[in-house]
């Protein structure tokens, strides 16, 4: 709690002297990649992409270098209202995978059908996840631990804006996480304690579907330099035919989420809260051995400021993102909670934009959890972003 306070008055100092400077900067909308190629209007072939290259360092241990991902995005437009995008990502030179691929049918000014591999608009990173567009060598914990990110699955729906009242809005139904899955005589679970949700990711890889899942976001972009979101993600995950029948192979989800981006002048800022609780989870531990959480929560908080001025090409920007994530907020009877699993990191550094699309990151990042006696190392990190 002291380190939530510390972090929180330096974020309200940052913020109360940024509003005695004047906004000439900041636009209204937010874009990412995807985004970005719909915005193209002047060529049918559109290629982009974004990579990372990371330099790990936690205390006691060996660090790890990495080509953590290199990503090749190519968007076609087939007319003025129909166009398709696409992502291809390598992870660690040896892993590819297909991200996004939609289509993106504008039915009028302000809103379009959308049906692919898409990502589920949930919190901030697992949309804006290029490099560029976040502080930090890693992304955010709570961004992968209780959101998964880089989150996606296969739907369709529907996405626009009312401009007028300066809200955009995203609705799709999707398949969903898969709990379980049969190998002969055994049900292996794919969720548990640790990781949450995660590794019930399906990816778009020949996904079992059996109900659909359905996920929404309004985002509120009135004021200038300001961005609010509000998410939902609610349904059950889904089982192999020859298992679904079984009491505890699938679980209920309901997710709920809160996001906020502000830029003015040379301050930002972001936070995050996600809540999610799930049903079912005591049968679905009996069944799978797992120690699965009923609830999971967490939080972030986030504040930078750019030392470079304001007339500069280059941007430097010194952040301190303070968050907390337990994946066992809550537990069934079945299960007593892991306190190793209540997790708080602290991480400080900079973001050395040295030109537009290539950024240059230090951090230091202080780790610990809730379990007395456990010891979490602290991670040094560097990298190198681009995004074109």
């Amino acid at each position: 709690m002291k380190k939530l306070l510390i972090v929180s008055v330096l974020l309200i100092a940052n913020f109360a002297f940024s509003q005695t400077l004047k906004d000439t900067t900041q636009t209204k909308v937010q874009v990412n990649s995807a985004q970005r190629m719909l915005n193209k209007t002047d060529t049918k072939l559109t290629i982009g992409g974004y990579g990372e290259i990371t330099y790990n360092q936690p205390e006691s241990e060996n660090g790890e270098l990495d080509i953590q991902r290199f990503v090749l995005m190519v968007g076609y437009k087939f007319s003025d209202k129909v166009q398709f995008i696409s992502e291809i990502e390598i992870e660690h030179v040896k892993e590819v995978f297909v991200e996004q691929a939609f289509v993106n049918y504008s039915v009028g000014d302000n809103v379009s059908v959308r049906g692919g591999l898409m990502l589920v608009p949930m919190g901030i990173v697992n949309e804006y996840h290029e490099p560029t567009t976040f502080n930090g060598v890693e992304r955010p914990s709570l961004e992968n631990k209780i959101i998964p990110s880089t989150w996606r699955e296969i739907g369709i729906g529907v996405n626009g804006r009312f401009p007028e009242i300066s809200l955009s809005y995203q609705a799709y139904i999707f398949n969903g996480f898969k709990s379980t899955e049969a190998d002969g005589e055994e049900i292996i679970g794919l969720l548990k304690g640790e990781s949450g949700l995660r590794g019930g990711r399906q990816k778009g890889i020949q996904s079992t579907v059996s109900t659909p899942t359905f996920s929404a976001k309004l985002d509120y972009y009135g004021i200038l330099g300001l961005r609010l979101g509000l998410a939902g993600y609610f349904g059950k995950t889904q089982a192999d035919d020859a298992i679904e029948d079984i009491n505890g192979a699938t679980i209920g989800i309901a997710m709920v989420g809160f996001d906020a981006r502000y830029k003015f002048q040379k301050f930002e800022a972001r936070g995050v809260f996600t809540y999610t609780s799930l049903s079912d989870t005591d049968s679905y531990n009996d069944l799978t051995g797992k120690d699965l959480g009923s609830a999971l929560m967490g939080y972030y908080i986030e504040g930078g400021y750019n030392l470079l001025p304001l007339k500069a090409t280059q941007r430097l920007v010194a952040f301190t993102r303070f968050e907390q994530y337990y994946t066992h907020y809550k537990t069934e009877a079945n299960i007593s909670k892991n306190n190793s699993y209540n997790r708080t990191d602290i991480t400080m550094g900079l973001s050395y934009h040295i030109v537009n699309g290539v950024v240059i990151k230090g951090d230091y990042q202080i780790k610990d959890n809730a379990l007395n006696g456990a010891e979490v190392n602290n991670q040094l990190n560097f990298g190198i972003g681009i995004w074109f």
